[in-house]
């Protein structure tokens, strides 16, 4: 099993910044893939950003290329979103996901460990 605990969130002016971690405990294993996705009341949960294990490799959906950056500290076992240039759109509960598998992948379904989320609301 493996634990993780979102943080971060708040409230920013559009056009301001965020940076979220994701904090892992139990049965850490530096070799998941990471995950961060977002879900906006009465929408679906959406894929925003995903790490590879060794941070080799990121991928983002095209909607927060540019603004958005994933990182990884395995050492700490902790998972980052740098958010910038922040849009009222961006407004959303932000959950990061661990997914077992090699390659990144986009889908909800793929991810097997959730954390509980964290509020992000962007002011217009």
């Amino acid at each position: 099993q493996v634990q993780l605990v979102e943080s971060g969130g708040g409230l920013v002016q559009s056009g301001g910044s965020l940076r979220l971690s994701c904090a892992a405990s139990g049965r850490t294993s530096s070799r998941y893939g990471m995950g961060w996705f977002r879900q906006a009341p009465g929408k679906e949960r959406e894929f925003v950003a995903a790490i590879s294990w060794n941070a080799g490799s990121t991928y983002y959906t095209d909607s927060v290329k540019g603004r958005f950056t994933i990182s990884r500290d395995n050492a700490k076992n902790t998972v980052y979103l740098q958010m910038n240039s922040l849009k009222p759109e961006d407004a959303a509960v932000y959950y990061c996901a661990a997914d077992s598998a090699l390659t990144l992948r986009d889908g909800v379904k793929f991810y097997d460990y959730w954390g509980q989320g964290t509020q992000v609301t962007v002011s217009s």
